[in-house]
């Protein structure tokens, strides 16, 4: 054991909040610890095939992260396709490859990105987040995204940020901007 790894162990940390930020500081994270040589996973719930600079780097330059895209994209019209039984089907499909991650054995830091928004559009069931982190490994580190992550979910978490929107772009009408936003 190096003296990097001295007295470590596993934490499930939590971004929520109204605020901008929560996937940048899950993908600040795991660049920290891909350069610490850490396998990190990456799942995406919610965000569909939405193109983002850092999916874009990650891809070209970054083999020890790994990203799985399982959203359906944005959910708050249910009369259009992806119908929500789409979105449900698509979470669960999310949840499921999750807990894979999480016991396989093959990474260090797991994310969870946009899940707790998953928990609260009722795509997913708290209990079976819950039943993810009760499988969790203690080195693994468990990261889970999104705007009102639940009760249960912040009671279990060893740390817990939550961002605070005080001013934002698209408030005055300014759309998201490449390298910013996406």
């Amino acid at each position: 054991m190096n003296d990097l790894n001295r007295g470590s162990r596993g934490l499930v940390l939590v971004y929520t909040g109204d605020g901008k930020g929560k996937t940048t500081a899950a993908f600040g994270l795991a660049l920290r610890a891909a350069g610490r040589g850490f396998r990190v996973h990456v799942i995406q719930f919610i965000k569909g095939a939405m193109e983002t600079g850092e999916i874009d780097l990650i891809a070209k330059a970054l083999p020890s992260i790994t990203v799985e895209r399982v959203g359906k994209g944005f959910t708050w019209r249910r009369d259009v396709v992806p119908t929500f039984e789409d979105h449900v089907a698509a979470a669960r499909d999310g949840l499921a490859r999750a807990r894979e991650a999480v016991t396989a054995g093959t990474y260090q830091v797991v994310i969870l990105d946009e899940i707790n928004v998953a928990l609260k559009k009722k795509l997913l069931e708290t209990n079976d987040v819950l039943d993810v982190l009760d499988r969790r490994p203690n080195e693994l580190h468990l990261v889970l995204t999104g705007r009102g992550a639940p009760t249960e979910l912040i009671d279990r978490a060893d740390l817990v940020t939550e961002m605070r929107c005080v001013k934002h772009p698209f408030q005055r009408g300014i759309p998201a901007q490449i390298g910013i936003d996406r």
